[in-house]
């Protein structure tokens, strides 16, 4: 079962780390999340999935960071 998400991300410029600490917008992973065509993807992800059975799947946006951060 998927559910498309209808959250859109944080701008890197309001997302707060602890102690005030901001995010750079020279982040690789700020600079790699802005290339990728999200929607697209997730369209695509989202037809795996049958719509009425087994347990939710985890957003692309999720599943796509944690194999990045596998493969890396």
């Amino acid at each position: 079962m998927y559910g498309k998400t209808n959250e859109s991300s944080i701008a890197p410029e309001n997302f707060e780390l602890p102690f005030e600490g901001k995010l750079s917008a020279d982040n690789r992973w700020i600079i790699m999340a802005e290339l990728i065509p999200w929607e697209e993807f997730e369209e695509e992800y989202a037809q795996n999935f049958d719509e009425e059975m087994g347990a939710p799947a985890k957003p692309f946006r999720m599943a796509l960071g944690a194999l990045t951060i596998k493969e890396k």
